[in-house]
C-alpha cells in the first residue's frame, strides 16, 4: 500500500528532529532527578560524538536510547513515567513511548547496561560508568559506543562507525585495543567504506 503523502515542509522536518531532542532532554531530565544512573546511547550518542568535531557530518536519529542496569529498571520506570511516557514491551524491547498515542519510533528505547542485546552477540553492553557528562545529561563514552556499535553490526550500526571515521574518530590504530571479532569487523569498514 502506498502511504499518503503531504506536502514537502521544512518545518515538519525540523520538528521532527526537534521532538527526538525534547524527547532526550525530557527522559534524561527525570531521570536525573530520580537519581538512576543511565547513559545516552545509540544515534544521539553517535551524534553528539560526531558534533565535537564537526557539526555539519551529524546524522539525525528517530529515537532515543537509553543505557541502564537492570536492576535500575523500575526506578527508571516510575521516573519516565512520572515525565508522560507510557511503558510498553514491543518485539523484545522495553520502550516508553512519548505519550498514550505514540507511535514505537516516539519513544525512548532501553537498552541494558552488562548484557548482551541478542544472544549470538560477541559482547555484552557496557556498563552505565562507561559514559561522560554532557551536561544535562550521561553519553556512553567513545570506546564503549564504538564496541557497541561493532557488535551490533547491522547496517545502521556501520553507517555510524563509517561517521565516526569519516571524521577521524575512529582510525587503523583502533584495531590493537578491540577483541578480535571486533577488530575483524573494524578493520573491514576500515579497509572498504563504502561497502
Amino acid at each position: 500500500m502506498t502511504p499518503v503523502t503531504g506536502p514537502f515542509s521544512l518545518e515538519r522536518m525540523i520538528s521532527a528532529v526537534e521532538k527526538v531532542r525534547q524527547r532526550l532532554l525530557r527522559a534524561a531530565a527525570a531521570l536525573n532527578a530520580a537519581n538512576v544512573p543511565y547513559a545516552v546511547m545509540g544515534g544521539n550518542a553517535v551524534a553528539l560524538w560526531v558534533s565535537r568535531v564537526d557539526e555539519a557530518a551529524v546524522r539525525n536519529t528517530q529515537d532515543v536510547d537509553v543505557l541502564l542496569r537492570r536492576q535500575d529498571f523500575d526506578a527508571a520506570k516510575a521516573a519516565l513515567e512520572s515525565a508522560g511516557f507510557v511503558y510498553r514491551h514491543l518485539a523484545g524491547i522495553d520502550a516508553f513511548l512519548d505519550g498514550p498515542d505514540a507511535r514505537p519510533r516516539n519513544a525512548v528505547h532501553i537498552v541494558f547496561a552488562n548484557e548482551k542485546v541478542r544472544p549470538h552477540e560477541a559482547l555484552a553492553n557496557p556498563d552505565v560508568s562507561e559514559s561522560e557528562d554532557a551536561g544535562q545529561f550521561r553519553v556512553i563514552a567513545l570506546d564503549a559506543l564504538v564496541r557497541v556499535k561493532l557488535t551490533a553490526f547491522r547496517d545502521k550500526d556501520r553507517t555510524h562507525l563509517r561517521d565516526l571515521i569519516d571524521i577521524g574518530l575512529i582510525d587503523a590504530p583502533w584495531l590493537a585495543k578491540l577483541p578480535p571479532v571486533l577488530a575483524d569487523r573494524l578493520r573491514q569498514l576500515l579497509e572498504n567504506p563504502e561497502g
